[in-house]
């Protein structure tokens, strides 16, 4: 199973959403349109606007209205990564060069900020001030969650709450947004739209714990980046974490985590001494048991497909290989 079987019963929104997606970044500079059309090209699993969709569904019967806000998520998360990009120095991203590679780091910024502003123009349309100010909070929140990742590189003495506490401001809270929205545009009521806001949630901290998970055991071929980025970068994550409290070789997997040059020569050995310490499969379980809590909320909704839908994504986030 992948991402895009799960899509099938809404496909013709999601193409359509795709096609939106280029007319939106369109621009008569060329050279920002150019680097703006790569990003929206080199694809993506296209989750949050799945999101938007299959949450609106639930008390909708016509998606078109949906289309605007799932575009404008999509292009929230895809200016993150451009500037995540450039932050983390990175030269490729689901196997296809970055748009810092082929424009550098100033361009690089200005696609970033300019498709930001662009989904702001999408959420402005529906004269919603609910929803421009969940967009806001969890704005702000998300750049707090990268600022606390960037203070914790290195630092060995983090503990699990850390993590998940940062991991739900870099991804949690933004599928969490994406199902939030998408089920007030769709009519929910005030108690549905509460329960999908938390499958959201749980669903992207399990996401985020097996994204993770596969930075350590997956092939670069289908990863589509470096294995092991993270421990290069100094991010310590939860295998690592749990390493770093249970592994045999703790004292030196420390040593070497807590220092950015050893980090980059001694990455390797550092993986290794990971994956000798049990902590996949301690992350697997924490990432399954969120996937879990996701779907025990299901059984409150309507029984309509996308409860099936949404179903199945939470099975496939936890089993996935990319």
């Amino acid at each position: 199973m992948n991402s895009l079987d799960l899509f099938r019963d809404i496909e013709p929104q999601l193409e359509k959403v795709e096609q939106e997606l280029v007319r939106a970044i369109t621009t008569e500079i060329s050279l920002l349109k150019e680097a703006s059309v790569h990003l929206v090209k080199a694809g993506g699993k296209r989750l949050r606007p799945a999101f938007v969709l299959l949450s609106g569904s639930f008390y909708s019967s016509s998606l078109d209205g949906l289309i605007p806000l799932a575009v404008a998520l999509e292009l929230v998360h895809m200016a993150t990564l451009v500037h995540d990009d450039v932050i983390d120095n990175s030269f490729t991203r689901r196997g296809q060069k970055t748009v810092k590679a082929c424009w550098g780091n100033r361009v690089s910024l200005y696609s970033g900020n300019y498709i930001l502003a662009k989904s702001l123009s999408l959420i402005a349309a529906y004269e919603r001030p609910d929803i421009i100010d969940i967009l806001a909070t969890v704005s702000m929140k998300v750049c707090e969650g990268e600022i606390i990742q960037m203070l914790s590189c290195f630092d060995v003495g983090q503990g699990y709450k850390d993590y998940l506490r940062r991991i739900e401001r870099k991804t949690a809270l933004l599928m969490s947004l994406s199902c939030q929205t998408g089920a007030l545009v769709g009519g929910a009521p005030a108690d549905k739209v509460t329960v999908l806001r938390r499958f959201g949630y749980y669903l992207g901290m399990a996401f985020q714990i097996t994204d993770d998970v596969l930075d350590f055991v997956a092939s670069e071929e289908v990863l589509g980046k470096p294995v092991g980025s993270d421990i290069r970068q100094g991010i310590i994550t939860l295998p690592a974490l749990y390493a770093l409290r249970e592994g045999k070789d703790s004292q030196l997997l420390a040593s070497i985590l807590s220092s950015p040059e050893r980090c980059k020569n001694e990455a390797e050995d550092a993986i290794d001494m990971v994956l000798s310490s049990g902590g996949i499969d301690y992350a697997l379980k924490v990432a399954c048991s969120y996937a879990e809590k996701a779907r025990s909320l299901l059984k409150s909704l309507p029984d309509v497909p996308a409860r099936n839908v949404l179903d199945r994504i939470a099975e496939f986030v936890v089993t996935r290989d990319f």
